[in-house]
Formats: C-alpha cells, sequence, structure tokens
C-alpha cells in the first residue's frame, strides 16, 4: 500500500502517480485512466471496464453459437 497526497494543480486537484506505480500500470503522460467503485473503496485501472464487459458478451454469444462458427469456417 502506498500513501500518496492530494496536490493542487491550477485550479483543480491532482494526484501525482510514483513512477514506479506508472511502469506497473502500463502508463505514460496523456494516458486516461478509469475509476471503479468497489466493495473495498475505489480502483484505479487503465482499462475501460465497459469494454470488460462488452468483450464478455462477445465471448458468450461465440461459446452459444460455437458450432454454427464451425460450420462457417468450413
Amino acid at each position: 500500500m502506498q500513501q500518496l497526497k492530494l496536490t493542487q494543480i491550477g485550479n483543480s486537484v491532482g494526484l501525482i502517480l510514483p513512477k514506479d506505480l506508472l511502469a506497473r500500470l502500463r502508463l505514460e503522460k496523456g494516458d486516461t485512466v478509469f475509476i471503479t467503485e468497489t466493495p473495498d473503496g475505489c480502483a484505479i485501472t487503465p482499462y475501460d471496464p465497459t469494454i470488460e464487459a462488452q468483450l464478455q458478451a462477445g465471448r458468450e454469444f461465440m461459446r452459444e453459437f460455437r458450432d454454427t462458427f464451425h460450420t462457417l469456417a468450413k
């Protein structure tokens, strides 16, 4: 666990992420992050949770129609 302080940046307040955390998240200046609420608080991630839901729906669709896709691939 790391403790970070909020910092005044112009008229806004920001959170400065340490270099090692940026590396672990594979983030660079200008990247977008997503903050989602969890039962334990909030999570910061570079992955869009709505995209994950769409991918899961696609996987379920492909699993349901696996035989059809196999026949079409011939």
